[in-house]
């Protein structure tokens, strides 16, 4: 591998245009690509297959209203006083505004729905009241027409009788008839007829009583009909009061209001354009004395991956190269190789993010890592190289070593990082996946940088890698001649190392030893206290207006109205009327008295009666310990509450999504970490070819990174600190950041290990004793490592403070993880234990020696001298 870099090099001096102009191609194609095909980067993640992901997705189904995103704006008065009116007047004008959007499913009227809210206790007395009454009035209109049938009764017998004797005197008048007494009939018909007309104006009057009595049994039965119609709307309102126990959406004080907008699409799907229309419709509509925050939901924008802090952080890695490299120009070099693969490894993730759904930190942590290692890489490259030119070596032959050496090295220590990283998409969840190949992706364009634009813009630059100050103290006024004998000395054993920590180190390794486990070990004591979450409100920049609209309504409405939890309730079949509701009332009362519940709150039934969602109110935020023992708790309690109700319940949300998320990183970490380190130990065996390095090297990165992780727990999850760390609210955790620090960390870790360590193996292989060795190679790669470990720092640094808060803590844990793991374990507990060890620290068994190929990081093979160069001194800069 040394010999084919070492031609890489010599072939891209040569033919320095060439690969020059190969690179300028490539950008122009990655920034026409960014800008046709970039898409929307969210800071929403999910993992698909988790219980709440799963229950979202059958909302989805059955109850699409209830599924769509939903955003949070607060209202509030600039005197702090109650709305007038006309405020009013105006959030119920925005709310229709709002729904009008073709983004916008629905706003809410919070000044309508809290009236409603605080007028139903009266209406239900008002209702119940008039039920009475109207119970009353049926009671008295029933007694009434009993009454009145009563009163007809004799009537209606006197008729009945007068109608037998009129029967009967029919019969006497056919009776003369058949005794031959026609005259006597005649005359007893005559007295019927008069008897009957005397009975009509009787008979009338008997039924037209009837008839009215029969209007009023149907006016009572409609009346009771209206009645009991009545009783079930009450019987509805009281439920639904019941169940909105604990809701507000206008604060106690009348001073603060909230209105939900409820999306078409999840928060993930909804367009930058969408939401920053809901912005201006609201911006608008609002009056004097009307103020408006709104929730990261719908301020959400992280198309800025660059901001001052992190300016500030490659302003300091500058500084650390001119002051190593001594030129503006060779300073200037691994910037420009870091900004290039910057450029090509983020530029194709984020043109990926049109078709890839991709969270917002992968572009950031490539950024990160890009930035990093491509200044690092560059730099081992240059300082080889500057080293030979001032030992005698010709330019061309310079530049093909640097990189047949230092370049091998970089590809090996690449390597480290791109498996770190690749690695996380090995326990399968879809955004870590993402982030890590965008990540491996940029750390391995880094290195292509590195190992053919470094060694042409090298020949483009020409002796002036070096100043004249430098040259004039080696005795020379430019590079050696082709035909000049190259040394074959080491340039950099001038060192002496009697002043070398190193030196200092291994006189007292034990005190080394000891002292820097203790001060790691006692650094990583509140790590055994990690909680992992997601970032929520409290967590974005104090002066935001996601973080003011997320403190006002936990002020005003309770915490947990920032990080509701969506219940979904299986109803049984069959259910008619108000059954449903008054199921739903049930589960709603068992939801309410569980431990951390404020309210529960039915808001959707599907068409078919089969399926509802409750709101369930926490007590506390959406990040919040208590929330998260909720999410578990209904889990646990669904068969009794199903037992009890007839009500199965699953649970779904934002924090229980969240929650669902950090369990799931949670259980991969073990399982990432031992991929990591099982696949990286195989590659330091094959090139250290030892078996007590690479469990050295790991054993140091356990150390670092538990030191770094109980930092991180002091910092942003108890708030030690706080506030030179802007840390406002502490909390859990980002819940993928043990992962990412687990895979960055190593990989980094390694560069240093394969730098400093390679330099002890190259001294102990051409003779030197084992301790000696040590000393000796420390010094070869010290300098470097030491300026190549703090522009890493500055680096990561920079993102401490970053715009993005979320980055903020990734930032601070790589800058602390790579502080220590250089310094306390690379330079400091590794040549104590390699030095106490001895010659045994390179012992491998004979027959795993024969079978492991030999990669020859440090290009021993390139240590002969070579013939001179038959290639003419480079061209001066633009001249062809």
């Amino acid at each position: 591998m040394a010999s084919l870099l070492y031609s890489l090099g010599k072939l891209a001096a040569r033919k320095r245009w060439w690969f020059v102009s190969a690179w300028l191609a490539v950008m122009v194609a990655i920034g026409g690509s960014v800008a046709a095909f970039a898409g929307t980067l969210s800071n929403t993640f999910t993992i698909p297959g988790t219980p709440s992901q799963q229950v979202l997705d059958e909302l989805q189904d059955s109850l699409p209203d209830a599924a769509g995103g939903l955003g949070t704006i607060v209202f509030s008065t600039d005197d702090g006083g109650e709305f007038s009116n006309e405020q009013r007047d105006a959030v119920a004008r925005l709310a229709k505004n709002l729904g009008e959007l073709d983004a916008v499913k629905s706003a809410t009227d919070p000044f309508e729905l809290q009236s409603a809210l605080d007028d139903a206790p009266q209406k239900i007395d008002d209702g119940q009241a008039q039920l009475d009454e109207a119970e009353a009035k049926l009671d008295q209109g029933r007694a009434d027409l009993d009454a009145g049938r009563e009163q007809l009764e004799p009537g209606k017998a006197q008729l009945a009788a007068a109608e037998e004797q009129l029967q009967a005197a029919e019969a006497q008048a056919a009776q003369a008839d058949a005794a031959g007494q026609p005259a006597m009939a005649a005359q007893i018909r005559a007295q019927l007829e008069a008897q009957r007309a005397q009975l009509e104006p009787q008979k009338a009057q008997l039924e037209a009583a009837e008839a009215r009595l029969d209007d009023a049994e149907q006016q009572l039965e409609d009346g009771r009909s209206d009645y009991e119609s009545g009783v079930a709307d009450l019987e509805a309102a009281k439920l639904q009061q019941q169940s909105s126990e604990g809701v507000r959406f206008v604060s106690d004080t009348g001073s603060v209001a909230v209105m939900q907008v409820q999306f078409e699409k999840s928060m993930m799907e909804v367009a930058k354009e969408d939401r920053e229309a809901v912005q201006q419709v609201t911006e608008s509509a609002l009056v004097s004395g009307l103020h408006a925050e709104y929730s990261k939901d719908i301020v959400e924008d992280i198309s800025q991956l660059f901001g001052a802090a992190e300016v500030i952080g490659i302003a300091v890695a500058a500084a650390v190269l001119v002051i190593m490299l001594g030129t503006l120009i060779a300073a200037g070099l691994p910037l420009l190789m870091a900004v290039v693969g910057v450029g090509v490894g983020v530029g194709g993730t984020i043109a990926l993010s049109g078709v890839v759904e991709m969270s917002s930190i992968s572009p950031v942590l490539a950024l990160m890592l890009g930035l990093a290692v491509g200044i690092d890489y560059s730099l081992f490259i240059v300082n080889r190289h500057r080293s030979q030119l001032l030992a005698g070596m010709p330019l061309e032959e310079s530049i093909g070593r640097a990189t047949g050496t230092s370049g091998n090295a970089v590809l090996f220590a690449g390597l480290t990082v791109i498996i770190a990283l690749a690695a996380l998409a090995v326990p399968g969840i879809p955004f870590l996946t993402v982030l890590g190949l965008a990540g491996a992706a940029t750390v391995a364009v880094a290195v292509v940088v590195a190992l053919t634009l470094t060694p042409a813009m090298l020949a483009v630059i020409g002796k002036r890698i070096l100043s004249k100050r430098a040259w004039a103290r080696a005795g020379m006024s430019g590079p050696a001649a082709g035909t000049t004998a190259i040394t074959t000395a080491d340039p950099a054993s001038v060192n002496d190392p009697k002043r070398s920590w190193a030196r200092v180190v291994t006189r007292r390794p034990w005190l080394a030893l000891v002292a820097g486990v203790a001060l790691l070990g006692v650094m990583a004591v509140p790590a055994t206290q990690l909680r992992l979450g997601l970032p929520d409100g409290s967590s974005e920049p104090a002066d935001s207006t996601a973080y003011r609209a997320y403190t006002q309504l936990g002020e005003s409405f309770g915490e947990g109205i920032n990080g509701p939890l969506v219940v979904v309730a299986d109803l049984p079949d069959g259910l008619e009327g108000s059954e449903a509701d008054e199921k739903l009332l049930q589960v709603s009362r068992e939801l309410r008295a569980l431990d951390h519940v404020t309210a529960a709150v039915p808001f959707g039934t599907s068409d078919d009666g089969r399926t509802a969602a409750l709101q369930v109110i926490p007590e506390e935020g959406p990040a919040a310990e208590s929330t998260e023992d909720l999410v578990h708790n209904l889990r646990a309690q669904a068969g009794e509450i199903e037992a009890s109700t007839g009500v199965g319940i699953s649970v779904t949300g934002q924090p229980a999504m969240q929650i669902d998320v950090s369990d799931k990183l949670a259980d991969a970490m073990p399982v990432y970490l031992a991929i990591v380190i099982g696949l990286s130990l195989i590659l330091l065996l094959l090139v250290f070819r030892s078996i007590l390095v690479p469990l050295l090297a790991t054993a140091g990165f356990l150390l670092s990174l538990g030191a770094s992780f109980g930092a991180v727990v002091a910092i942003y999850q108890w708030g030690w600190l706080d506030g030179i760390f802007g840390v406002h609210d502490p909390g859990p955790i980002l819940s993928f950041l043990p992962m990412i620090l687990i895979g960055v960390l190593f990989g980094l870790a390694m560069d240093y290990q394969m730098f400093l360590v390679s330099g002890m193996r190259e001294s102990y292989a051409h003779g030197e004793e084992a301790r000696a060795a040590v000393v000796s190679g420390f010094n070869h790669g010290a300098k470097v490592v030491t300026a190549a470990a703090i522009i890493m720092v500055s680096v990561f640094a920079g993102f401490v403070f970053s715009h993005l808060t979320m980055v903020r803590p990734i930032g601070f844990g790589l800058a602390l993880g790579v502080l220590l793991d250089a310094f306390v374990v690379r330079m400091t507990l590794i040549p104590a234990a390699m030095h106490l060890l001895g010659k045994s620290v390179w012992w491998m068994p004979r027959w795993l020696e024969k079978i492991l190929p030999d990669v020859d990081v440090e290009g021993a093979k390139l240590s002969a001298p070579a013939p001179a160069s038959r290639e003419p001194e480079p061209e001066p800069v633009g001249v062809r």
